[in-house]
């Protein structure tokens, strides 16, 4: 698998756990009554908590292999493969005082 998408697919996982988010990462399995698992996560009752809510679902393989386009920055002109420039968003969180 290629790394670059993987490491995308984590990135994107971190930033909505960022956001306060709700995260579930693990094999998708079915149990032996049909529930629905993602890891330790029943996906039945995740829904339900959530049930008559406008949701979105992203699902992201880590065994996808597909390669990771090449993006060019609008502020800096680099390039790069994450959600964001990872330079920009340096430069951001280093203005801000962030970590």
């Amino acid at each position: 698998m290629g790394t670059a998408r993987r490491a995308a697919i984590l990135n994107m996982a971190t930033s909505a756990y960022e956001m306060d988010l709700e995260v579930a990462n693990g094999i998708i399995s079915l149990d032996a009554n049909g529930r629905w698992l993602i890891g330790e996560h029943d996906l039945a009752l995740w829904l339900k908590d959530h049930l008559g809510e406008e949701m979105v679902i992203i699902l992201g393989s880590l065994e996808d292999d597909r390669p990771v386009a090449t993006r060019s920055c609008k502020t800096c002109g680099r390039d790069f493969t994450d959600l964001e420039c990872p330079h920009c968003r340096a430069s951001r969180l280093r203005l801000r005082g962030e970590p």
